[in-house]
Parts: C-alpha cells; structure tokens; sequence
C-alpha cells in the first residue's frame, strides 16, 4: 500500500499522484514555482522554523551532500513558514547551496499535509518536518511527514528513491 499524505482538506495525496502545484518566494524574494522544475526531480523539505537545531543539522547535511542531489537531476527545495528576510539570513549563516523557499501564510503546508495546527508553546501553523519526492513529470514518488519534530527524515529512503528515478 502506498504511503498517504493527509491534508486538512481531507485531501489525500498519494505515491503516484501528480504533486499539488505551488508557488512561493525564496530567500531572495524571487518567486519558485514547482512547474520550473518539470524535467527534474525535486526534493521538497519541509521544515519547522529556521536556526533550530535539528532544521539546521538537517539542512547543513543536505548542504553536504548537494552533489549527491545534482547528480541525481534533482533540486533541493526547502520550505517552512519563515519570512523571507529569516531566510535570507539562515541560508547566509549556514551557506546552503540549494533555495529556501517561504510559506508564510502556510498554504502549501496544509496542501502537503505538512503542517503541525498547533505546535508547543502554543505555536500556531508551523511546518512538520517532512521530505516528498517529486520525478520529472510531477509525480510524487516518495512522502513522509514526520511528526516528531525530532526526528529526520530517512534520507536513505529518498536518496534509494532518487537513485531509482535516475535508472
């Protein structure tokens, strides 16, 4: 059975579905959309909130591993609900080599199903850790969402997946 993603719609996205399309603006306020990736495959990482540890020793490994990434025609995008100024300064900070993307207003959060409605201290619409798969036709190929913001995702799994999509 394939792995379901839920959203607060009652929207289920599944493997094998085609990815909900979005758009948002990056660290450098410039706007992304999904579509500008047909042709490759996209890593999308949804995160809690920028300068956190987990969300930074996540990222800093992805960061690490950008080369496996580019030779797996994939590009790496990072989503939380961050401002774009945030952004702008964690990515300066930490030196990613791959977008950040600013889902401030939690839309494509809640289309993933990737969204924590209430999160501790009482924090409100903040991203669950999550990393989906999408090939080069838009097809969504590998999800999780984690909902122990603890944890990370299984980068073996997505990297399995990655490799699977170059064959």
């Amino acid at each position: 059975m394939a792995p379901v993603i839920a959203s607060k719609t009652n929207m289920q996205l599944q493997i094998g579905q085609p990815a909900p399309a979005f758009s948002l603006y990056d660290s450098d306020r410039n706007k992304v959309s999904l579509a500008d990736f047909h042709g490759k495959n996209v890593l999308v990482l949804f995160f809690p909130l920028a300068f956190t540890s987990v969300c930074t020793a996540e990222l800093c490994s992805v960061r690490d591993d950008i080369g496996r990434y580019n030779n797996a025609n994939a590009e790496v995008l990072a989503i939380s609900v961050d401002s774009t100024a945030t952004l702008n300064k964690f990515k300066e900070l930490e030196g990613y080599n791959f977008r950040l993307l600013s889902d401030f207003n939690k839309d494509v959060s809640r289309l993933y199903g990737a969204i924590y409605e209430t999160w501790f201290s009482e924090m409100k619409g903040v991203s669950k850790r999550s990393a989906i798969v999408i090939d080069k036709e838009g097809i969504i190929q590998y999800a999780e969402v984690l909902e122990d913001a603890g944890s990370q995702p299984d980068f073996e799994a997505v990297n399995a997946t990655l490799a699977r999509l170059q064959s």
